[in-house]
């Protein structure tokens, strides 16, 4: 897996770069999709 420790300060966190780039992805799927929805009801008020 890869991961990759950030330092700040007294904290310490790992982060699993696998799994936010999943996360992003699936962000970015759901805000695509999001937008598709957006074009088809602004397309069909049109045809009214």
């Amino acid at each position: 897996m890869n991961r990759k420790l950030i330092i700040d300060g007294n904290a310490v966190y790992e982060i699993d770069e696998n799994c936010m780039l999943k996360k992003r992805l699936d962000q970015q799927e759901h805000s695509d999709d999001r937008r598709k929805e957006k074009q088809e009801k602004k397309s069909a008020k049109e045809t009214e």
